[in-house]
């Protein structure tokens, strides 16, 4: 199987908070939990305490990016 261009970044991804950019325009994000069997695996927040692990097929995945880290120093409130 060929593996997509975003494959390699995303490996070294794996365990971190990334954002998906999906091929019907969509984006989702969540903690990048596995890149097996041709499915991206990720745990998405869904309400209160609740956190779901949803699968996404690479062939409906454009790219896969890394959050930035914080540049504001300090409470924003």
């Amino acid at each position: 199987m060929i593996q997509p261009l975003w494959y390699t970044k995303a490996l070294a991804l794996t365990g971190q908070p990334v954002g998906v950019s999906l091929a019907n325009g969509q984006g989702v994000t969540g903690v990048l939990c596995s890149l097996t069997g041709g499915e991206a695996v990720l745990i998405e927040y869904m309400y209160q305490s609740q956190f779901a692990a949803k699968h996404y097929p690479f062939s409906s995945i454009q790219d896969i990016n890394p959050f930035p880290g914080c540049t504001v120093p300090g409470p924003l409130f």
